[in-house]
């Protein structure tokens, strides 16, 4: 793969009762300035129209129908192995896409072979002004976050560097880096999955690259339902940190843990909270023999910059900072 050639890219789009964004998203691609060598469209079982939409208003999508709502991980895993390209990029199908999006995103791909993925400046398809994720970091006490979310966009994320991951809302893959290191983790179901390859692929010494490619996105468009969002994130953020943190990470957790249990209670949804605790603790066994067997606490353990230390959390604005992390993660 050369940056002269035009790049071939499979577009994998994951789809659970989308109907109603499945024209804007399918859209923008035909917009792109750079064609797509092709579409698949992952559908999990929908039941509304998706798949009489797609047969009678776009026969040159090619549709895998797995039947049931298997998740966005399972669902992204099967696009990507079918793709015929080794660029794939997986968008959501509340994601509209800038003209120039898949002509801006390959080039780090093309050039640098370090590079297993591209993340972008993600916008909020209702108000084009505001960030909903430029690039994803994730921090010691296990808080996922997302660059520039809740910001104004004024040009602070318009400057290409590396990133800890990208967003699977809208990112550019190279396939032969995700197969190799398995694909999304399947036990994720949604939420966190991306997050999830980041650092798998930071230690299989990969890179992740950001460029300020525009992607709209609505937000929760793709989630299996409204405010899904609290239950995943909670279960998978512990999945995460059992399976890949270092031991001498844990006050650092357990802090932001306890801190998350006091929002949840004050929020009203403690139930939620605790079922979805209870919901990691039951994958703990399957996520310990990973850990033991990658021996996360001997000479392989975490080592990577973009992981840094919890942010400080004081004074007044404390719990909104807190409900600023997890809201973060309202939609994949």
């Amino acid at each position: 793969m050369t940056g002269s050639a035009r790049p071939a890219v499979s577009v994998v789009i994951p789809n659970w009762n989308g109907r109603r964004w499945l024209p804007g998203c399918l859209a923008a691609l035909a917009a792109q300035q750079l064609a797509p060598a092709e579409v698949i469209v992952v559908d999990n079982g929908s039941d509304d129209d998706s798949l009489a939409y797609l047969h009678d208003e776009h026969p040159g999508v090619r549709v895998l129908a797995i039947g049931t709502n298997t998740g966005f991980a399972h669902a992204a895993n099967r696009g990507i192995a079918a793709a015929g390209s080794e660029l794939v990029a997986l968008i959501n199908t509340d994601v509209e896409l800038e003209p120039d999006w898949l002509r801006v995103t390959c080039p780090p791909l093309c050039e640098d072979p370090r590079v297993a993925a591209v993340a972008c400046k993600m916008l909020q398809l209702d108000d084009r002004r505001a960030i909903y994720d430029a690039g994803d970091v994730l921090r010691r006490d296990g808080a996922c976050v997302q660059r520039g979310r809740f910001e104004r966009d004024d040009g602070r994320f318009d400057t290409p560097g590396d990133v800890f991951g990208a967003c699977a809302g809208a990112a550019l893959y190279r396939r032969g880096a995700v197969l190799a290191v398995g694909g999304f983790d399947e036990r994720y179901f949604a939420y966190l999955e991306d997050v999830d390859l980041a650092l798998t692929l930071r230690r299989a010494g990969w890179r992740c690259r950001y460029v300020p490619a525009v992607a709209l996105h609505a937000g929760e468009g793709s989630s299996p339902r409204p405010g899904a969002h609290h239950f995943y994130v909670q279960r998978n953020t512990l999945l995460l940190i059992a399976k890949a943190f270092p031991v001498r990470w844990l006050p650092l957790v357990a802090y932001r843990q306890l801190s998350w249990l006091r929002e949840a209670t004050r929020e009203r949804r403690l139930g939620i909270h605790l079922r979805a605790c209870a919901a990691a603790v039951a994958l703990l066994p399957s996520v310990l023999h990973e850990r033991r067997r990658r021996a996360v606490d001997g000479a392989d353990a975490v080592e990577i910059a973009e992981i840094v230390p919890p942010m400080p959390i004081r004074g007044a604005g404390a719990a909104g900072h807190r409900s600023r992390i997890a809201d973060s993660w309202a939609g994949d």
